[in-house]
């Protein structure tokens, strides 16, 4: 079958580009591969009428009222080929599977690498965070720590008091600035320059972490930037272009989503620096929106 749009990603972006799509009336096939980003994490926080949710659930819901509407198909799997077809796009999934589309958008996400330091992985998104507006409430209150592991993990320190007592951890890499350590000084930080070199606790719960020193400092969370890669190869293949965002490449899109590549559309957090559910949703709406203009349009 030979779809109007064909969304890859089926998280918070893609299923608010189909809904809008759905609701237009237009043919929709959404692909997941089930790999969200955020399926590390136990509850969605800080999302409008979600807050505390599993995401999971989130997505079921979704995807329960978006199988009301008679013009929208599921196909679960991983797309691993795209390209330009017959004034539209072909889609290979890994099973062989191939679809059509006149319109193709994007919400694939990202995949985080972490720092190489044994522990970080079984704690991520429990007691190892990136967000404090996505995790620190819960953990509000009690020792933190923030892992620096980027040139701006300064200024995640900076903020991180709002929620508990800071320590930054330099890692004797990401030594902050003159200008920053009045600032991080300001606002109670405590800089420590021994390097981290081992977790304490039960994952993926934290007690605390161990210098190299062999001193031992109690913390119940630790907040770290992760560096971000595409979840997904689809971008590259389709020749769109991208741009350096602070914690990894991002998909270049104009104020409608459109990428570089006609007819190709892109949401959520690949295509976006700013990683948050209520702005994934919000993007994926505009990607829906615009896609189905474009097919108006045409």
């Amino acid at each position: 079958m030979h779809y109007d749009v064909i969304i890859i990603g089926g998280s918070f972006a893609g299923l608010s580009a189909a809904m809008q799509l759905a609701r237009a009336r237009r043919r929709v096939l959404l692909v997941d591969a089930a790999k969200p980003r955020n399926r590390y994490a136990a509850h969605a926080h800080g999302f409008l009428g979600q807050d505390g949710v599993p995401p999971h659930e989130i997505v079921a819901t979704a995807r329960a009222q978006l199988a009301r509407y008679p013009t929208v198909a599921f196909l679960d799997g991983e797309a691993v080929q795209a390209q330009p077809q017959d004034g539209g796009f072909g889609i290979v999934m890994a099973d062989g599977k191939q679809v059509r589309g006149a319109r193709l958008i994007l919400a694939t996400g990202m995949r985080d690498e972490l720092p190489p330091l044994p522990g970080l992985e079984e704690r991520w998104g429990q007691t190892v965070l990136h967000c404090p507006y996505c995790h620190g409430y819960e953990v509000a209150g009690n020792p933190l720590g923030v892992l620096a592991a980027h040139p701006m993990s300064a200024h995640q320190a900076m903020m991180l008091p709002d929620w508990g007592p800071t320590t930054y951890f330099t890692q004797d890499q990401f030594e902050p600035s003159a200008e920053d350590a009045q600032h991080l000084a300001a606002r109670g930080v405590h800089i420590e320059r021994t390097p981290v070199v081992g977790l304490l606790g039960a994952a993926p719960a934290l007690d605390g972490v161990v210098l190299a020193d062999g001193r031992e400092v109690p913390l119940r969370a630790l907040f770290v930037a992760s560096r971000a890669h595409m979840a997904s190869p689809l971008a590259d293949q389709l020749g769109c272009a991208f741009d350096e965002g602070p914690l990894g490449p991002v998909i270049r899109v104009d104020d409608l989503k459109q990428t570089t590549v006609p007819g190709v559309y892109a949401a959520g957090d690949a295509s976006t620096p700013m990683s948050n559910a209520t702005l994934a949703s919000a993007s994926g709406v505009m990607a829906g929106v615009c896609a189905h203009r474009s097919l108006v349009m045409a």
